[in-house]
């Protein structure tokens, strides 16, 4: 029998991977027309990595970043892999995660990806869904929500991120290269992070 976090991952790569080319064409608009296809090719490979047995949460998400950083290329590989390692070591040898685990593991991963990508809100990147995603879930477990209804609010909250990311223009990576013409197009690191969201959201409601 398989694991939970084994089958929640399997839910994401099924997302990423029905998603491929709708990444790819976003990406085609302001980059290198490749983050879907890099992401799907990470994704088979984390799950032929896995153990499905294996009930160790932040064992689980520590290979699949380590998986993700050495098969997905260009800024996805190592932004995707750094924040799915240090989510590991939040839950490392936890078989279950608490709300408050799940807002700890967001928060960590988010720093993860500032320090590696050296960026911010606001220059059109996987952030400007997850920072909002992260603010309003804290909000809500802080006010007495459970996980399940704090992570619809963040879902929410990351699709109005992506909403953002059409109003400005790039400045990271080969998006900052068009200037202005980078305005009016989703970012698909963003829209990904955002369907990882929820998908998760979705494998707990089930």
């Amino acid at each position: 029998m398989s694991s939970r976090i084994y089958d929640c991952i399997v839910k994401i790569n099924e997302t990423i991977q029905t998603n491929k080319d709708f990444l790819t064409d976003l990406d085609r608009e302001i980059g290198d027309a490749d983050h879907g296809v890099n992401m799907a090719r990470g994704f088979n490979a984390v799950i032929e990595k896995l153990n499905a047995d294996d009930a160790d949460i932040g064992g689980a998400l520590k290979k699949t970043g380590m998986t993700l950083l050495s098969t997905v290329g260009g800024a996805s590989g190592p932004l995707y892999g750094t924040a799915y390692m240090e989510a590991g070591k939040v839950v490392q040898g936890k078989t279950e995660i608490t709300k408050e685990d799940f807002g700890e593991m967001l928060r960590v991963a988010i720093e993860g990806i500032q320090k590696r990508g050296k960026a911010e809100k606001g220059e059109k990147t996987m952030l400007d869904s997850l920072l909002p995603a992260y603010d309003v879930y804290m909000e809500k477990i802080n006010g007495g929500e459970d996980l399940l209804g704090a992570l619809e609010a963040a879902c929410e909250e990351a699709e109005k991120g992506i909403e953002y990311t059409k109003t400005i223009r790039a400045t990271k990576g080969r998006a900052s290269y068009l200037g202005d013409r980078s305005i009016g197009h989703q970012d698909p690191g963003a829209t990904s992070a955002t369907l990882t969201l929820e998908t998760i959201r979705d494998f707990l409601k089930g």
